[in-house]
């Protein structure tokens, strides 16, 4: 007998919508974690599904946002979400529930009749507030953009935030690797035979689903308002974290062997080809979206300030599924070889006009700075022409940093140091975690809004300052839009920076969706 499921899944939309909005307005789900920021240094927030935030003070990690990419607590890019497997399951699904939950709201809202006053209401308010990207384009000349994940741009009020004040978005945790192997950590999804320079290869099976549905939704904008496009930014092709181990095994099977250097060069450069080509070739229909894509991410060091290896994170076991700290790169390699390929096979395959970026957290610290830099000087040296040598056309500072540091003094040494080898420099996945001082209390909530202000001013003048020095500052980007969706408030293997009693508030917009007074520091224009 064929079941009609039609009056229960709108009732399930329903309950979930509702769901959702009860847990914005009591500050974000009671499950957003109680971790402590495990790791290397906070990789800008860039995870959801894959934050890093990294192992001692990683960056990457998420809000609902699939993360920063990682690490430690100071900043990667592991966070925008809870753990990554999690973050990424729900990136899969997250999109259409977050279509079916918008339908649903909708039709209670017009029942009701209530949400047309309070729109109306806010709107009204909404006017004494500037655009950031107009502000910034003021005051800087650049982008300005934040990180968006799973269903968030289904979220009305979330997705006029991003619309109204940024001209940009990174996708937390859609264009990571284990987002394209269709969150496949396991075991490999399947396998096809491809062609690369002449020789029939067994590739594994892509799914692009997940960053699609994100960008069709863009691209949908992008039409609708030609004056106030959104572009994107890719991110990311080689990282050692959310990349499955098995893509580094024979027969792609983690219980086999690694493959040989030689192997490896051909998987990287046929999985680069077809990412890049699928996103930004002459037929593909997202070609027009994308500014730039992070090539390598997180490749130094917080520990020794040299290239990470497959022992940074020696409590790891480089036989998991996924890694937060530890490099199966570095592993099949056992040196920086696959950097330098990675950025010849990116020169090779993309569009000339799309920039190609090394990406790193902890990256105002002295000694991991010396090591980016021999990092990027290393890349620089095998410049070439398309199909022979490297190309690098800008930094990414993530970002992932503290209220109580570092100093503008920091950013601008930084960010000269870096323009110096490369030219360009961006702020990619910035946030604030909470000071020291900060317990959780509402009391000492308006002392850490102070404080974050400050900060973030300090922060800005230190970047304006370098622009002033001569450093091309082209862009500048958070790890989300409202403080409960950060990656900061979540747990994942790369890091997180949240507890009961002392949530994160680290982005320029509360959980009600209203400016912060931190958001006036970037709406300054003089």
């Amino acid at each position: 007998m064929k079941r009609n499921t039609r009056g229960s899944k709108e009732l399930l939309a329903a309950l979930l919508s509702a769901a959702v909005l009860c847990m914005t307005a009591c500050g974000g789900a009671a499950g957003q974690g109680a971790g402590s920021v495990q790791g290397e240094q906070i990789e800008a927030v860039n995870t959801p599904a894959g934050a890093e935030t990294a192992d001692s003070n990683g960056a990457e990690g998420g809000s609902a946002l699939a993360g920063a990419d990682g690490n430690e607590a100071t900043g990667s890019e592991t966070g925008l979400g809870t753990d990554a497997t999690a973050q990424g399951q729900d990136a899969q699904s997250g999109s259409q529930q977050g279509a079916n939950d918008l339908q649903t709201t909708r039709s209670q809202q017009g029942a009701n009749g209530q949400e047309g006053e309070q729109t109306t209401q806010q709107g009204q308010e909404d006017q004494s507030i500037p655009a950031l990207r107009d502000c910034v384009e003021a005051k800087m000349g650049c982008r300005i953009g934040c990180a968006v994940t799973g269903s968030e741009p289904w979220k009305p009020k979330l997705w006029d935030i991003v619309t109204t004040h940024f001209n940009a978005i990174t996708m937390g945790n859609e264009l990571k690797p284990d987002s394209i192997f269709g969150y496949s950590n396991k075991v490999c999804p399947g396998t096809e035979e491809a062609e690369l320079n002449g020789e029939t290869i067994t590739v594994p099976v892509l799914n692009y689903k997940n960053p699609e549905t994100i960008l069709k939704k863009v691209l949908e904008w992008n039409e609708e308002n030609p004056d106030r496009i959104i572009k994107v930014r890719g991110h990311v092709l080689v990282w050692h974290s959310q990349t499955p181990e098995w893509f580094f095994h024979e027969d792609y099977d983690k219980t086999k062997p690694y493959v040989t250097a030689e192997e490896m060069d051909r998987r990287q450069e046929w999985y680069i080809r077809e990412v890049l080509t699928h996103f930004t070739g002459e037929d593909s229909p997202y070609k027009d979206l994308f500014y730039g894509w992070d090539v390598v991410n997180e490749a130094i060091s917080d520990g020794t300030g040299t290239y990470r290896t497959d022992t940074d994170r020696p409590t790891e076991d480089l036989n998991e599924d996924t890694h937060g700290g530890n490099s199966s790169w570095w592993h099949v390699y056992q040196s920086e070889e696959f950097i330098i390929n990675a950025f010849k096979y990116a020169n090779k395959y993309a569009p000339a006009d799309l920039e190609l970026y090394y990406n790193d957290y902890n990256e105002c610290d002295a000694k991991k700075r010396a090591g980016i830099i021999k990092l990027l000087e290393a890349v620089k040296a095998e410049e070439g022409e398309p199909g022979v040598g490297t190309r690098i056309d800008a930094m990414g500072m993530q970002g992932h940093y503290s209220a109580d540091g570092p100093s503008g003094k920091d950013i601008k040494e930084s960010a000269i140091a870096y323009g110096k080898v490369v030219g360009s420099v961006q702020i990619t996945e910035w946030d604030l975690s909470v000071s020291k001082s900060y317990d959780g209390s509402a009391e000492s909530r308006e002392k850490e809004y102070e404080k974050q202000t400050q900060t973030y001013r300090d922060m800005y003048e230190g970047l304006q300052a370098a622009q002033k020095e001569g450093v091309n500052i082209t862009g500048m980007t958070f790890w989300g839009t409202i403080d409960s969706l950060s990656w900061l408030n979540f747990r994942s293997n790369v890091g997180g920076g949240s507890s009961a009693s002392r949530k994160q508030c680290p982005l320029l917009f509360d959980d009600r969706f209203a400016p912060k007074p931190c958001f006036w520091v970037f709406a300054e224009t003089e």
